[in-house]
């Protein structure tokens, strides 16, 4: 019994015992398990926290390339395109060729915005209207943003067309205007208020280029209500083109020098580039220059010079209302445009084989500027005829000759500008058709004057105003013919007329020669001859119809004269005296003496010679007429011939002396020296009866003309 107590004693303890261990166990185990829990919690965020901590390391060291996309975007966004370039060239630097997965996603990411930027910049680029400091910005960000292509050559393609699309709208909208519809208000004309107004300054004091100045500087808005349209056009056209080509030459320019880079050494090959580039699209760019050149000048011709064009160009260039041709005043104001144009064009330095067409086209407008001014001119002087006042000075003349002259002179001294040479001008007479068309033009104008006067002259009484008729002051008037009569007979008109043509041909025309000379003109000798030829026959033509009007009167009376009263040169008595019918003749000449004389005293010996002549003649057929003469017949014609041939001696003339000769050839000499007598006496008796009508006679006269 002990002993099984002990065994049972024993195996409880190791029951017991075993049974501890294994609660022990049990619950290290558990302890053990519950640690682990803890502990791989407490590892696991560790883990994390270091996980976390690496990352934000990366982050942090590496978040120029993480925040670069947004940054880009905000800067775009801002235009702070440099602070864009440099973050992509460090990015570009960094991660370009990285194999990191996380860094080729977020450098992907820069490279879609970059792209993005390239085509906002070329965009800006080759925006209209745009400045040459934005343009060359922009090329600059592009070449530093590898752009490919020519950035810089696509912006001055770009302004090409821009600017030859300015100067095509410019004209459509005017000749829209010109023809009745409103000008459209077009951001894209208005170049008054564009972002980079650089009109050319007039270049009477610079030809340099000056930022805001105009070429209508101080001048009134209102005369471009006054002008008519093809001038405000070209004004608006010209002001167009010298504000816009300068940036355009020196954009082109840039791009040839390679300015449009910096010169750093690692932007050195762009600029290689650029000057290779360059080099090779010369001829582009100045097939560029002479297009805006072509289409400048070919505008302009539209406008003003259409018959120049054919009839395709007229169709793209013209489209202009030609009711009438624009007065030599506005197409020399329009030359002087044109020529600051030029001027400004050359001050770039733009080559001047490139510049001729615009040459060429100042020629042209100038020829036509005098052509036009010569054909206004003659017909000003058409218009004298209807200023003509009647009023005679001293020298028997009226101020039709004055007004003449000085139309001419007006006319000319409006061309001096025109005519005047600038550098590199040539004459306007330089071509040879030029000259004959002037030297015509200036004979029409001669003639046109000389068409005047004759219809002056001889207009009929009821189509001429008198009412206004006078002589100057100074004039002597012996017989107030003119004051006193409220009308104009035709001869006095003639008489004015010849006094007239005498003054133009003795000094009006050969003025005007010199007037022509002084201005360059050519031709002035044919000039001068054709229109004294013609002033000459007009003279010759008015002086035949004067003689006509006051000699045929004369002449006729006198055969009724001679046999009045049944009067027979076989069968008269003993002459007592000179008959009636001389006497009248006599008087009718001396009223035709005072009539000149009171209008002009140097025609006078002119008109009386010829007046004698015709009586002398006309006494001369009669007197060879007579079949015969008795004594007393011989004696009275003979004191008659002798009479008239005294009175009027100062006004004999060769062809008059000859008349009287063959007329007193006629006659049976005297055979007496009684008869020698009788005939003395009675033409002293004559003579001193008729002392106050002859003293015209005796009064000291010019030189005769010659008829």
């Amino acid at each position: 019994i002990p002993a099984i107590h002990q065994k049972l004693e024993a195996d409880g303890t190791e029951k017991v015992e075993g049974s501890m261990t294994q609660k022990l166990e049990n619950v290290l185990n558990r302890a053990s398990n519950t640690a682990d829990t803890l502990f791989q919690e407490v590892l696991g965020r560790k883990d994390k926290a270091d996980s976390t901590r690496n990352a934000l390391n990366v982050l942090q060291r590496f978040k120029f390339l993480f925040n670069l996309p947004l940054n880009i975007e905000r800067n775009i966004q801002k235009g702070d395109y440099d602070v864009v370039i440099n973050d992509y060239e460090k990015a570009k630097s960094l991660f370009g060729k990285t194999e990191v997965q996380v860094f080729k996603k977020y450098y992907a990411e820069v490279e879609t915005r970059i792209e993005a930027l390239r085509e906002l910049l070329l965009d800006k680029l080759l925006e209209t209207p745009s400045t040459l400091h934005d343009q060359k910005r922009y090329i600059r960000y592009l070449s530093d943003l590898h752009a490919p292509g020519d950035p810089a050559w696509q912006c001055i393609g770009a302004q090409h067309q821009w600017i030859l699309q300015l100067m095509h709208n410019c004209k459509e909208n005017y000749v829209k205007e010109q023809k009745g519809n409103s000008l459209l208000h077009s951001p894209m004309l208005d170049l008054d208020s564009d972002v980079r107004p650089s009109p050319i300054s007039h270049l009477s004091q610079t030809a340099s280029l000056k930022r805001g100045s105009s070429f209508q500087s101080g001048r009134d808005d209102a005369w471009r209500y006054k002008a008519p349209q093809q001038v405000v056009f070209i004004e608006k056209l010209t002001k167009l083109v010298v504000s816009q080509l300068p940036n355009f030459w020196k954009l082109w320019i840039s791009y040839v020098n390679g300015s449009l880079f910096s010169e750093t050494a690692e932007k050195s090959g762009q600029m290689e580039r650029s000057k290779k580039n360059a080099r090779q699209r010369q001829n582009d760019f100045k097939k560029m220059i002479q297009e805006v050149m072509n289409s400048l000048v070919k505008l302009i011709r539209g406008a003003l010079l259409p018959f120049s064009l054919g009839e395709g160009e007229l169709r793209q260039y013209g489209g202009w209302e030609m009711k009438s041709e624009l007065s030599g005043q506005w197409l020399t104001h329009v030359i002087q445009t044109v020529r600051l144009s030029s001027e400004s064009l050359t001050a770039l330095e733009i080559p001047n084989d490139m510049l001729q067409i615009i040459q060429d086209l100042i020629l042209d407008l100038r020829v036509r500027c005098v052509i036009v001014t010569l054909q206004h001119t003659a017909e000003d002087i058409k218009r004298l005829a209807e200023k003509e006042d009647w009023v005679v000075d001293n020298e028997g003349l009226t101020s039709l000759p004055s007004q003449f002259e000085q139309c001419i002179i007006r006319s000319l001294q409006s061309l001096k500008t025109v005519l005047d040479c600038k550098p590199g001008e040539a004459s306007v007479f330089q071509q040879q058709k030029t000259q004959e068309d002037v030297c015509q033009l200036s004979i029409g104008i001669m003639q046109v004057f000389i068409d005047c006067l004759e219809q002056l002259g001889t207009k009929p009484d009821g189509d001429i105003d008198t009412a206004h008729l006078s002589v100057d002051v100074s004039s002597p008037d012996l017989f107030g013919s003119i004051h006193e009569d409220s009308s104009l007979s035709s001869e006095q008109r003639l008489l004015i007329a010849l006094s007239n043509c005498r003054y133009l041909e003795r000094h009006t025309f050969l003025n005007i020669a010199e007037h022509f000379e002084k201005h360059g003109f050519q031709g002035v000798e044919k000039i001068t001859q054709v229109s004294m030829e013609s002033l000459k026959e007009l003279d010759q033509r008015l002086f035949e119809m004067y003689i006509e009007f006051k000699a045929d009167p004369i002449v006729g009376s006198l055969e009724p004269g001679i046999y009045a009263g049944y009067f027979d040169w076989k069968d008269c008595l003993v002459p007592a005296g000179v008959r009636n019918y001389l006497k009248e003749a006599l008087v009718n000449i001396i009223a035709v003496h005072a009539e000149v004389f009171t209008i002009s005293r140097d025609l006078v010996p002119r008109v009386m010679s010829r007046v004698v002549e015709a009586v002398s003649e006309e006494l001369s057929r009669l007197m060879q007429c007579v079949s015969s003469f008795s004594k007393n017949g011989a004696l009275q014609a003979r004191l008659e011939i002798c009479a008239l041939r005294d009175t009027v001696a100062i006004y004999l003339t060769p062809e008059s002396n000859s008349s009287f000769k063959q007329a007193l050839e006629a006659l049976p000499q005297l055979s007496s020296g009684t008869d020698k007598k009788l005939l003395e006496e009675l033409l002293n008796k004559f003579k001193s009866s008729m002392h106050l009508q002859l003293t015209c006679f005796q009064a000291s006269s010019p030189a005769m003309m010659k008829t």
